[in-house]
């Protein structure tokens, strides 16, 4: 009767000893033994079936064996498959070094997108409202009613994209050549909205906001131009330019595009909470006024109308108003501004930790980590890298220079303007 061997389990040469019963797969004629299956009885038996280059082809009968193969230890690798493993190995690593690259390079890429895009969204959207302001603040005192329109339509469409908005961010502009009221009133207005934002403000209430700071100072036209060129004003031309604030009020109210709030704003934003304000020193001022007031300050500290007055660095303008007038203003509104611009705000030249210089473009989520400009000359200044630092830890900003200690080169490429103007830009809510 036929006999079944059993099951055969294939096994390395290595692991052959006397005693096993094998089968070697191969055709007849490929090994020198007198049958595919026998007994291994001899260690010499074990180098011949070693030599025949089967590895992969070798099987034994654990039901006809005598004892169990030892547990197959696998051979050091050779010269050669150890180099073969080296190069492999350092191709993959080169390989990955390249991936990893190419990863950051294009996320540089992008994040270098998205700043432009934001800032050239600030951009666009700061040339319609100068455009819009400047032929509204000109119209306002022959036509109130159809200025008052314009006014009233730029604020709304402003207050609705930065209330509804979930982000707005701060930029400093490029270079601004010509000159009219629509910077300041610009500057103002997007301060205020940002300042009203974090304050709370409804949508309506920004509106107002808005509508105050873009006319806050019209009334300016009906006063003498010399007589905002200079400080050194005698008593009665001080009186004078105080009557900016009633003449302002006037053209607004003209118009019959003001609220009660936003008039209110407008006849209160020289006012101050100790009484020091004109021209009726009010301690009492709506949310709206106080906010105006404050702003409007920081600007005209920052970039002066009179000739004679040195223009403050935007931080030595906010450490000023906090060290100096802070019982003129809203402690938390003050706080808030300081927080939102940071301890060094847009316009700002500053020194970094590894020694380069740099120009503070907008503010960062942290007071000391602004974005900044850093300066490179071998580059078009549109094309300089732009560093969030609050994503470098390792690098931070070491100190503020006043523009004036700059070699003629460095303030040539970063150009800190003499008048600031900045923007927002914003990010749609979800």
């Amino acid at each position: 009767m036929w006999r079944n061997l059993g099951t055969p389990v294939a096994v390395h040469p290595s692991q052959l000893v006397p005693g096993l019963y094998v089968w070697l797969n191969v055709r007849w004629d490929e090994h020198p033994f007198i049958s595919n299956r026998f007994l291994i009885k001899h260690l010499k038996d074990v180098a011949v079936i070693q030599s025949l280059g089967i590895d992969d082809r070798v099987f034994y009968f654990p039901e006809k064996s005598s004892v169990t193969p030892p547990e197959y230890v696998p051979p050091p690798p050779t010269t050669a498959e150890l180099e073969a493993q080296r190069v492999a190995q350092l191709a993959a690593e080169r390989a990955a070094l390249q991936a990893e690259i190419k990863l950051k390079e294009e996320q540089k890429r992008q994040k270098r997108q998205r700043q432009r895009d934001a800032a050239t969204r600030a951009e666009r959207s700061w040339e319609d409202a100068a455009r819009k302001t400047r032929e509204a603040l000109l119209t306002l005192q022959r036509s109130p009613k159809a200025a008052g329109q314009m006014i009233a339509d730029l604020s709304n469409d402003t207050a609705s994209a930065i209330a509804r908005s979930k982000e707005v961010l701060l930029h400093l502009l490029g270079d601004k050549k010509e000159q009219g009221p629509q910077f300041h009133a610009l500057n103002v207005l997007t301060l205020c909205m940002l300042l009203g934002k974090k304050a709370g403000l409804t949508e309506r209430e920004l509106s107002d906001l808005a509508m105050a700071a873009l006319a806050h100072d019209a009334g300016k036209v009906k006063v003498p131009a010399q007589l905002f060129k200079t400080i050194k004003r005698k008593k009665h031309e001080e009186a004078f330019v105080h009557q900016h604030v009633m003449f302002s009020y006037q053209l607004a109210n003209e118009s019959g595009a003001f609220s009660k709030d936003a008039l209110a704003a407008i006849a209160d934003h020289h006012e101050a909470l100790d009484g020091t304000g004109f021209p009726r020193a009010r301690r009492e001022m709506s949310r709206q006024a106080s906010i105006l007031a404050l702003v409007n300050r920081y600007d005209n500290l920052c970039t002066p109308e009179a000739l004679d007055q040195e223009p403050l660095m935007p931080a030595e303008a906010l450490s000023h108003m906090f060290r100096s007038e802070a019982s003129r203003y809203d402690a938390s509104l003050l706080g808030a501004l300081v927080k939102m611009l940071g301890v060094y705000p847009p316009g700002t030249v500053v020194q970094l930790s590894d020694g380069s210089l740099a120009l503070v473009v907008a503010p960062g989520p942290e007071s000391l980590r602004p974005q900044v400009l850093v300066y490179s000359p071998e580059l078009p200044k549109d094309e300089a890298p732009v560093v969030e630092l609050q994503t470098e830890p390792e690098l931070k900003i070491a100190e503020a220079l006043r523009p004036s200690t700059l070699p003629l080169d460095v303030l040539k490429w970063l150009n800190p303007q003499q008048r600031l103007s900045y923007y927002f830009s914003v990010e749609p809510a979800n």
